[in-house]
């Protein structure tokens, strides 16, 4: 199985460290954390997202801020054969990912590497698919980290967002910000021992777009045949765009 070409970033860019080290001290207790905190809706969310993809056999992937690799082993699962690459800047998460990776036994199909994911160490044109699940709120600027994704799928391949988003309808709208903001970094604290990073992780939607508005980005850098699915009332969202087909 051929596998694609890892090219070194021109330059190496500043990695924002408070990011870096909420994730790298939740590591151990991520995916226990994440089925509390979601009542294991990220399950199903990445379930439909799954099915909307449709990854045929052969398929390949990156997976964009990876982390503890669920979603990188679930298209590998469905691509079989392909070559399926995770990249994270968190070596901690990589660490959790790669156990999970060689306990399914897809060391030979999927790849972990530790990077940026707003300067993707990858040729342009060289992926079916690049997904970023629950990772776009985390990072400084991303455009530029769509930008990438589109850059290094093939004409007509798939960028793939999966995150939370914010409900826009009453009562549900107060009832999940009491949570999120109140009662998720209480849980952090008493599960988790983490009140400050389960504190930083509602912080972090407050300026992330809604769901119309990003749907505008993927638009406006140019993917075609953008799809918006409001999930769970709006809890979160998933966000698809098609990199345009060259002409010849």
């Amino acid at each position: 199985m051929s596998k694609p070409e890892i090219v070194k970033p021109e330059s190496t860019k500043p990695k924002e460290q408070f990011v870096q080290s909420v994730f790298e001290s939740i590591a151990p207790k991520y995916d226990m954390m994440n089925d509390l905190l979601s009542f294991r809706m990220h399950k199903t969310w990445r379930k439909f997202t799954m099915q909307k993809m449709n990854v045929q056999q052969g398929d390949s992937a990156l997976d964009v801020c990876c982390g503890t690799c669920d979603w990188t082993i679930s298209i590998a699962e469905a691509s079989k054969t392909g070559s399926v690459y995770g990249l994270d800047f968190s070596p901690n998460m990589l660490s959790v990912g790669q156990t999970k990776i060689d306990r399914d036994g897809w060391q030979d199909n999927i790849t972990l590497k530790q990077g940026n994911a707003m300067d993707l160490p990858f040729e342009d044109n060289t992926f079916d698919y690049a997904t970023i699940g629950f990772g776009l709120r985390n990072v400084p600027d991303l455009e530029k980290t769509l930008r990438e994704m589109q850059r290094v799928v093939k004409p007509g391949g798939m960028v793939v967002c999966l995150e939370l988003s914010k409900p826009t309808w009453q009562p549900f709208k107060g009832i999940y910000y009491f949570y999120f903001q109140n009662l998720l970094p209480l849980m952090g604290r008493v599960v988790a021992k983490s009140y400050e990073q389960y504190k930083w992780l509602p912080d972090s939607l407050i300026a992330f777009p809604g769901r119309e508005e990003l749907a505008g980005i993927f638009r406006n850098i140019g993917l075609q045949q953008v799809q918006a699915y409001p999930l769970t009332g709006g809890i979160a969202a998933l966000h698809i765009g098609i990199k345009e087909k060259q002409h010849v």
